[in-house]
């Protein structure tokens, strides 16, 4: 067999239907959707979980379990490299790096994390620290201080 002889599979093509073609391809005038209805009309988009306005199995089901989303603790983080902007020796408290935009909310406190490298000993102040972060900071010889 060589690549040139080659050939489909039978009923592996099917020729495209050509709706709303005249007589002979047997999807003219309402081309294949029927009479009237939602479906019926052009721009239709009805979505997966809408059952024809019946109350939707999901809002039937009765809700169960715990969630804590209302009162979840949420940290604006800042990374190791943002910080190189500042001179040797600086005290970065989260009022200063709101002050400078690094921060636009603090939310319910500021978390340090630990993508890129830091290349000035200074002092941090935040609430979190992740573990990489951690090991960064000393390896430049800065301090990190949980507040």
């Amino acid at each position: 067999m060589k690549l040139h002889e080659l050939e489909r599979n039978i009923g592996a093509t099917h020729r495209k239907k050509r709706r709303g073609r005249g007589p002979g391809s047997g999807l003219g005038k309402t081309g294949g959707r029927g009479q009237k209805g939602q479906k019926a009309r052009s721009g239709v988009s009805i979505g997966a979980v809408f059952e024809g306005g019946q109350l939707p199995l999901y809002r039937r089901i009765p809700k169960r379990g715990f969630t804590n989303a209302k009162f979840k603790t949420i940290y604006a983080t800042i990374n190791i490299e943002d910080l190189n902007r500042f001179e040797d020796g600086a005290v970065i408290t989260p009022a200063l790096l709101k002050e400078t935009g690094l921060v636009k909310k603090q939310y319910n406190g500021i978390k340090i994390l630990g993508n890129g490298k830091l290349e000035k000993k200074i002092t941090i102040q935040a609430n979190r620290f992740s573990s990489s972060a951690l090991e960064k900071i000393k390896e430049a010889g800065s301090k990190a201080e949980v507040i």
